[in-house]
């Protein structure tokens, strides 16, 4: 039998449930992590941890539980170590984390994201004076996941600097490339800076990506890889978005100052390092088209590139749908931007889903969800939006205008009256966003309208 158009909400859920379960953070530490014995395998690399000491960093959304399965496994074979999770300002963990019983060599430590705070940099000092004392027959264990460059931090500016600076950017449409491109020359611990500070332990790092196309050096901006990048490339993104003009004159010296120092200095090397992606969008994309096909579709995984303007991208994935065949499942994945233009609430995923739903008024038996794989988009408490051509005609019924809340990036207040609003809660992982486009063989009736 056909999937039915009224099951909609349904079949966006159970995909979204099968997806974010196949991007377990702790599944993911245990599918490449094992010990045997005093023999530690990760993948294709292989050490004998029984000369020195083994170290554990964890930095990002899934620190706690990425950190959690790695305890598990290396027991009492570590020394000590410390996991940086997002917290919220009285330093307690963000809902939906899962509290482990960690031993007392584990330090958790509470910050904030996606701007950073002083706890964020107190936290990376007690990072820093840990890899420091490491020798060369130490291996530091890094953990990182989306969150990694605002948890982990210890910028060359004030903080306050940096804090506007970050939110400039944040506000300004830059992609997370070319925002990390500016953390990694204005931020110690970033461009290879931690693995540097590491010297000459060796530095293993199990990476779950939030970046389109696994960058190494941009993921979490980099703190264990190679900066290819110039001082030169972050003053051109400034530039480019207009932020030397958004900040004070003296904030924007200091920053100067600083880019021109690095340019001068001397490039350490870094110590011996591995890094290995253990879990990305496209993990969580077969999962979601696995289940789709459970469901009765034909799917296809578009691609798990995916990047552009939000409300653009909105228009697109729409057209993708009304030319999709009956019956069939589209898939995308990656993470799109949103140029602030308006002072209303929401992310990335609502304002695309919502520009979605707007282009599909007049065009039933299509149902699309988008969604950001933590639960968290934007400064709101959902993950993102479900929407159908029915959504618009509800919207109507309330006096609702889907195009004035777009122009104000207001999604959030649009889905919170009209329904559609995906809330799944803190995940505890972060791989990007997904895009769920589903192509029914008959209508939505009526009395099916909410969801």
């Amino acid at each position: 039998m056909a999937p039915k158009f009224q099951d909609y909400p349904n079949h966006l859920n159970q995909m979204i449930e099968a997806a974010l379960t196949a991007i377990d953070p702790a599944v993911s530490v245990r599918r490449y992590l094992s010990l045997h014995r005093d023999t530690l395998q990760i993948d294709s690399f292989s050490r004998d941890i029984s000369k020195g000491r083994l170290f554990l960093i964890g930095f990002g959304k899934a620190a706690i539980s990425m950190g959690s399965a790695a305890v598990s496994i290396l027991d009492e074979k570590l020394s000590q170590g410390i996991l940086i999770a997002k917290g919220d300002r009285l330093g307690n963990q963000e809902e939906g984390q899962t509290e482990f019983d960690l031993p007392a060599n584990i330090q958790v430590f509470y910050a904030s994201h996606p701007v950073s705070d002083e706890r964020g940099v107190s936290a990376t000092a007690e990072v820093i004076k840990l890899v420091e004392q490491a020798g060369s027959d130490d291996l530091v264990l890094c953990l990182i996941s989306g969150g990694a460059s605002s948890l982990l931090t210890y910028p060359r500016i004030p903080l306050s600097d940096w804090q506007q600076l970050v939110d400039a950017l944040l506000a300004s449409g830059c992609t997370i490339n070319e925002l990390n491109a500016v953390r990694k020359q204005l931020d110690q611990v970033k461009g290879g800076g931690l693995a540097r500070m590491a010297k000459p332990a060796t530095c293993v790092s199990l990476i779950l990506s939030d970046v389109v196309g696994n960058p190494l050096d941009i993921i979490g901006s980099g703190p264990t890889t190679p900066n290819p990048d110039k001082p030169a490339t972050a003053r051109q993104v400034l530039l480019r978005y207009n932020i030397n003009s958004q900040l004070s004159p003296e904030v924007w010296q200091r920053i100067e100052e600083q880019l021109q120092s690095i340019a001068t200095e001397e490039q350490h090397q870094l110590s011996p390092v591995y890094n290995f992606i253990v879990g990305d969008v496209r993990q969580a994309a077969q999962a979601a088209a696995n289940e789709a096909r459970k469901l009765g579709f034909k799917t296809q995984l578009l691609t798990s590139h995916l990047e552009g303007e939000a409300r653009e991208v909105g228009r697109v994935v729409a057209a993708l749908g009304k030319d999709a065949t009956a019956g069939s499942c589209l898939i995308l994945g990656g993470e799109t931007t949103v140029t602030l233009q308006g002072d209303g609430l929401g992310g990335r995923n609502q304002e695309l889903a919502l520009a979605a739903a707007i282009a599909l008024e007049g065009w039933p038996g299509i149902a699309l969800a988008s969604f950001a794989t933590d639960g968290d988009d934007g400064p709101t408490d959902a993950a993102g939006a479900m929407v159908s051509e029915a959504i618009i005609r509800e919207a109507s019924a309330h006096n609702l205008d889907p195009i004035t809340y777009l122009d104000r990036n207001d999604s959030y207040h649009f889905f919170q009256q009209a329904g559609g609003l995906i809330i799944t809660g803190q995940t505890g992982t972060n791989v990007n966003d997904l895009i769920l486009i589903l192509k029914y063989h008959e209508r939505l009736n009526d009395k099916h309208l909410r969801h």
